[in-house]
This record gives C-alpha cells, sequence and structure tokens, in this order.
C-alpha cells in the first residue's frame, strides 16, 4: 500500500490493466507501464492515484477515452499515453490538473479541436498532439504562459495562423507540419525565440518572412511542401561562426521528425544538440541563391531542391564543412558546379536536372560514391560519372540567365538564307566590276560565254532524236 514507485516497462506483459491497480497502489508517485501489450480501456480505480506525479501508458494497445485519468490528477505533472488507440475527444477534466507540465497522447485517434483552457494551463512546457484527427483552426492568442514545446504535426488542422502563438515568449519549438494550414507566414514568428520552426506540407503561400533572420537560437527550419514564393532571404546568414550551433541554455525533450537524407527520421534531444538544417523544398521560390548561405559552417542538412532557382551554385559552399546531404535538384541553376570536393562529411548530393554545364566534381573522397541519378538532366554536364565525355565537341550550353539568344547546337536557317544572298550578289558585282575596268577579261569573258553556247547546242542536238542534224561541209 505504500509503494511509491512501480516501473514495468519494456516487457512482454499483455491483457487488461488490473481493474483495482489504483485501489491496491494509492501512494504511487511514479507508475512507468510502457513498451508492453497491454490491451482494453483505463481503469476507473486510476482516478485513487491522488499522489500520482508521472504516468507514463505510452507504447501499448490500450483503446477508449482517456478522461478516467483526470479524476485524481492534482499532482500530475507528466502524462505520456502515446502510440496506442485512444479515441474520443481531449476530456475537459484536464484543464483541473493545475500542475500538468508535459502533455503527450500523440499517434492515437483522437478528435475534435483543440480546446480553448489550454492556453490557461499555467505549468504546461510541452504539448504534443501530433498524428491524430484533431480538426478545425488553431485557438487565437494559444500560448500557455511557459510553453516551450508545441507539436501538432500529422494532424487535420486548417485556417490561418493568425496570432496563435504570438506571445509565446519562451516558445523553443513549433512543429505544425503536415496540415491543412493556408496564408502567409506571420511575421511574429521572428519575435519568440524559436530553435525549431518545423511548417511543412500545408499550403503556405506568401514570401519567406525576413523576421526569421531575427531568430538566433535557430537550429531547423523546414518549409517545405508549400507554395511559398520570392526569394531566399539573404540574411540567412551567420552573424558569427555559433550560428546553428549547439544551444547553450534550453533543449527540446521530445523529438523532433526531420527528412536527412530522403527518408524521415526522428532526431532525440541529445542528437539535436548538434544537429541543424534548412529545407526550403518542393516550393516557387525564385531568384539566385544567397551567397550567405555558405557561410553557415555547422549545417548538415540543406535541401532547395524542386523550385524555380537560377543563376550559379555559390562558390561559398565549399564552406559547408559539416554538411551530410546537399539537395539542390530540379531548379534553373547554370554555370559550373564549384569545387566541393573537400566537403568529407557529404553522403547524399544531387544537382540532377538544373541547366549546369562544365565537367563533373573530381571523383575523389565523397565524390567517388555519388553515381549518375546526382548530376542527370543537365545535358551539357559531362565526365564520369556521367556517359558524355568532357573531350567530345559539343554545342555550347544556353545562356538564359544573361537574356541572350539560346544556342542549341543548329544553324539558324534565316540568318544561312541571308548570307548566301549577299554573298552571292557580291561576287556578281565582282565580277561586273573586273569586266568593266579591263577590255582583255572582258574579251575573253564573252568568248567563254559564246564557246559554252555552242558547246551547249551541239551537246543537245547530238543527244536529241527531236532535233534535225546538219552536216558542215568544208569546201
Amino acid at each position: 500500500m505504500n509503494l511509491s514507485i512501480l516501473d514495468i516497462s519494456d516487457n512482454c506483459f499483455n491483457g487488461s490493466i488490473p481493474v483495482e491497480i489504483g485501489t491496491y497502489l494509492p501512494r504511487l508517485v511514479y507508475l512507468h507501464m510502457t513498451g508492453n501489450g497491454f490491451k482494453g480501456s483505463i481503469p476507473n480505480s486510476f482516478g485513487n492515484m491522488n499522489l500520482l506525479q508521472i504516468l507514463d501508458l505510452s507504447n501499448n494497445r490500450l483503446s477508449g477515452s482517456i478522461s478516467n485519468l483526470t479524476m485524481g490528477c492534482v499532482s500530475l505533472g507528466k502524462l505520456i499515453l502515446s502510440d496506442n488507440s485512444f479515441t474520443g475527444n481531449i476530456p475537459n477534466s484536464l484543464s483541473y490538473c493545475n500542475n500538468l507540465r508535459e502533455l503527450d497522447v500523440s499517434h492515437n485517434n483522437l478528435s475534435g479541436k483543440i480546446p480553448n483552457w489550454m492556453r490557461n494551463m499555467s505549468s504546461l512546457q510541452i504539448l504534443d498532439l501530433s498524428q491524430n484527427y484533431i480538426s478545425g483552426s488553431l485557438p487565437s492568442n494559444f500560448c500557455p504562459l511557459g510553453i516551450i514545446e508545441v507539436h501538432l504535426s500529422k494532424n487535420r488542422l486548417q485556417g490561418l495562423l493568425m496570432d496563435s502563438f504570438y506571445n509565446c515568449l519562451s516558445l523553443l519549438v513549433l512543429d505544425l507540419g503536415h496540415n491543412n494550414l493556408i496564408g502567409h507566414i506571420p511575421n511574429w514568428i521572428g519575435e519568440i525565440p524559436l530553435g525549431y520552426v518545423l511548417l511543412s506540407h500545408n499550403h503556405f503561400e506568401g514570401e519567406i518572412p525576413l523576421q526569421l533572420c531575427k531568430l538566433d537560437n535557430l537550429h531547423l527550419i523546414d518549409l517545405s511542401h508549400n507554395n511559398l514564393s520570392g526569394h531566399i532571404p539573404y540574411c540567412l546568414r551567420s552573424r558569427n561562426d555559433d550560428w546553428l550551433a549547439p544551444i547553450s541554455s534550453v533543449q527540446p525533450e521530445q523529438p523532433v521528425e526531420f527528412t536527412t537524407k530522403n527518408n524521415f527520421y526522428f532526431y532525440q534531444p541529445r542528437i539535436l544538440r548538434y544537429f541543424s538544417g534548412i529545407d526550403l523544398s518542393c516550393n516557387n521560390l525564385t531568384g539566385e541563391i544567397p551567397p550567405e548561405i555558405g557561410n553557415l559552417s555547422m549545417i548538415k542538412v540543406l535541401n532547395l531542391s524542386h523550385n524555380k532557382l537560377v543563376g550559379p551554385i555559390p562558390p561559398t559552399f565549399s564552406n559547408l564543412k559539416q554538411i551530410e546531404s546537399l539537395d539542390l535538384s530540379y531548379n534553373n541553376l547554370d554555370g559550373k558546379i564549384p569545387r566541393l570536393t573537400q566537403l568529407y562529411s557529404l553522403a547524399v548530393f544531387s544537382v540532377a536536372h538544373n541547366n549546369l554545364s562544365g565537367k563533373a566534381p573530381e571523383r575523389v573522397a565523397q565524390f567517388a560514391t555519388f553515381e549518375q541519378s546526382s548530376y542527370e538532366g543537365n545535358p551539357f554536364l559531362c565526365g564520369p560519372p556521367l556517359p558524355k565525355s568532357c573531350y567530345n565537341t559539343s554545342p555550347s550550353p544556353p545562356r538564359t540567365s544573361t537574356g541572350e539568344k539560346e544556342d542549341n547546337g543548329f544553324m539558324d536557317l534565316g540568318v544561312f538564307y541571308v548570307s548566301f544572298v549577299v554573298s552571292y550578289i557580291m561576287v556578281l558585282l565582282g565580277i561586273a566590276a573586273i569586266l568593266y575596268i579591263n577590255p582583255y577579261w572582258r574579251g575573253r569573258w564573252f568568248y567563254f560565254i559564246e564557246m559554252s553556247l555552242t558547246n551547249c547546242y551541239y551537246f543537245v542536238v547530238d543527244n536529241t532524236p527531236l532535233f534535225p542534224k546538219f552536216r558542215v561541209s568544208h569546201n
């Protein structure tokens, strides 16, 4: 009866949780049952555990409502119910859990809207409702006083951001990816101390706000798969070499999902301390890549693929010494590929489907592992691993970025005809001038014409039976 800590996590227990568990163990403070095979609903007797501070029922097969947990939640500080099959709405009775610091009900089948009373939970620091069926719009001014992490990805949220997180002065992680949010990314995003901005797979439009440049502790930016337009902000650059370096103060406690090396990964908090990246892929961004991005020496991932970027790859990219994944494919980039062979950490590299020209990077170090698919779709690139040799005569690449005519390797017929006519007239005029000036050559010319006509006449007469033949007699 006096047991305060019970940890039976990561075993092979199955069946239902005992109905009278709360009656037999009323003084439990910590209860960890994660990573088992428990199924069924949560017993009502959990409401008798008035001293319970941490409850972890994650990674089981539990179902039903979660309202039974809130009867005795006066002391509850951490509630983790992720990776189950719970259904129904978020119960209003959770609003009485005044000491709740972490609420994680991710990876369930919860539905309904985000309740407005959550903004009044002054102790709440971590809210994770991701991968459910939460719908509706975000509450206005939704910002519990001490909130640090908000994870709402992979739901059915819709509408505008408006002022939802305007006054969240402690917010470090904002994850709203994989929803149906629309409108512009608000400017207030630069007024809160965000380190992780994850807004991918929505319907945001307009330009990337310059206010993002104010975020000194920024580690991850994921704005991919939206309808963003305009230029990449040039001010996404380091004020010093510590930009995108490990944050020294507050660290996230929940894992963060980010696409790296063409795969989704959940990065645990201990890894996030040393990880940084920018993903602006699959938008409508235009203009040139700012060379200042090459100053982000600590960045691990840079994905600018599937946009409408033009111009050259900045030579400053040779400074990205820590980069592991660089994807610039499916743009309109031109010019030569700068010297990048000293990027020894690079594991994924693609510049496919652009207008790049010249020789592919030398196959040394990491670049010896990149195959033809990393360069395909650039008809003016040559050299291994591409089948096209750099020693063959080939047409020059198109010069679309300067507005000059495109040279596609074929003769312009209009220019050819004009040149031919002008040359022909010049030859005739030259012959006429010589005959007019020199009587001797004029006589030789007419004699040549007379003999040519006579020979042609007799040739026709001798070879055509329709013409009568005349004999010439010599007396």
